[in-house]
């Protein structure tokens, strides 16, 4: 047996930040190489995602993981018992093997992906090299443009309001180091606007401020207030993007703006975020449409996607054939990448490398339900993904994930990506 073929496989329950259980891994390798990971959980979810396996019942409302822990310590550690972990596509097909299922339902997604990273940090390990460095190998690699949740709405903050990330990107940051100082002092500024307004509800999921707001577009003018009173410059040095997560909302291109006791169809919601885009210093827009609204969201794409990033999240959902489809489509310019929306690494990888053929744009994504699991900020380096969401600049789940990249930036020296390598410079 070589030192790094696997030789235990084994999960535990632990806790998220919403206090539900969730799934750890960890794996040890013949030549005394571990590896551990954690697999995180979405509130706001597209269709086409992995299923996380789930108990049911009354227990802990019904999220307890009992049934995907013993699918690890079972059937997983079965399936990968002297498996080669350096040879990652390999050990991936035998979980997809194993679970049999389109949607990972039998034995979860969330065992999946828990032990897919843990094997990939194992094989890592036994290669004297953290995971951004063992999966970047010969190539050189970069940090990501941290992109940061400022306000939460939407499945994320009790609907107060319907869209569900007001974020900011320092697109005017010498380093990864500064992108990270702007935004502690962006963050600051809005919860005190907030706090003097009196329209301060308290965090949402991710981190951000829970807003108590009239309507959706004033979450847009307190950023650019926020930004503005950190001393930045709206536009040149901080940007705003945003997740609609449009499917929350609407279904078959009809649109429920309950905030603000508005109905829209698919052109009338488009035409609402063109406005937005034409008054605010908007630089990338994830999931502007529902899913369910292809045509919608290729005359989305046409309209404004030759300034603005168009993301596609619960509409690709980390997969590979959405995003070649999409693009065909003329649909979206850019893919969010969650290793949980399809259950392994080698997935999700061939959702980069799909976003790379198609000219795509690349945002590697935490989910709501985090823990101290830095995995996904290793992803971004050792993929060379350009642009990193981990959820707001607040919560120990959240600042685990920033603060491992200002371990891997003083690596690096604090490289950003090349400005060519974002959507709304490119074009």
């Amino acid at each position: 047996m070589t030192a790094t073929a696997i030789q235990r496989v084994h999960g535990r329950r632990i806790w998220d930040s919403r206090g539900r259980p969730t799934v750890e891994v960890a794996v040890a390798l013949a030549g005394g190489a571990t590896g551990r990971a954690i697999a995180p959980a979405g509130a706001s979810t597209g269709s086409g995602e992995a299923v996380d396996l789930r108990d049911g019942g009354a227990v802990f409302g019904g999220f307890d993981v009992t049934q995907a822990v013993a699918a690890v310590n079972g059937p997983i550690a079965a399936a990968l018992a002297g498996t080669d972990s350096a040879d990652q596509a390999g050990a991936d097909a035998r979980l997809i093997e194993a679970d049999g299922t389109d949607n990972r339902a039998r034995l979860g997604g969330n065992a999946l992906v828990a032990t897919s990273m843990a094997v990939a940090h194992a094989a890592g390990a036994a290669a004297g090299r953290p995971l951004w460095r063992y999966l970047a190998g010969n190539r050189g690699a970069v940090l990501p443009l941290p992109e940061i949740q400022i306000l939460g709405g939407g499945a994320h903050a009790g609907r107060r309001v319907d869209i569900q990330d007001y974020m900011v990107i320092a697109t005017g940051a010498a380093d990864y180091a500064q992108a990270l100082d702007w935004t502690a002092e962006v963050y600051r500024a809005a919860g005190a606007l907030l706090a003097e307004q009196g329209r301060l509800q308290g965090v949402a999921d991710e981190g951000g401020f829970w807003p108590a707001f009239d309507t959706n577009e004033e979450g847009l003018a307190l950023l650019v207030r926020a930004i503005e009173r950190a001393g930045l410059e709206p536009g040149a040095q901080m940007a705003i993007s945003l997740d609609v997560a449009a499917s929350e909302f609407g279904q078959n291109g009809r649109y429920r703006l309950a905030r603000e006791d508005r109905d829209l169809d698919s052109d009338g919601l488009a035409d609402l975020l063109v406005g937005w885009i034409e008054r605010y210093p908007i630089v990338a827009i994830e999931d502007p449409l529902g899913e369910d609204d292809a045509k919608g969201m290729a005359r989305f794409t046409a309209a404004v996607g030759d300034r603005v990033e168009i993301v596609g999240d619960d509409f690709l959902v980390t997969n590979a054939g959405r995003v070649a489809a999409a693009a065909g489509q003329g649909a979206c310019n850019a893919v969010l990448i969650k290793p949980n929306q399809v259950g392994t690494l080698s997935e999700a990888k061939a959702a980069v490398d799909a976003a790379r053929a198609a000219g795509f744009g690349a945002i590697v994504s935490a989910r709501s339900g985090e823990t101290e699991d830095v995995t996904i900020v290793h992803l971004a380096v050792g993929w060379g993904v350009p642009q990193l969401k981990v959820g707001s600049f607040t919560r120990s789940e959240r600042m685990a994930k920033w603060n491992e990249g200002l371990r891997i930036a003083e690596a690096l020296g604090g490289a950003l990506p090349p400005s060519e390598s974002f959507v709304w410079n490119r074009c």
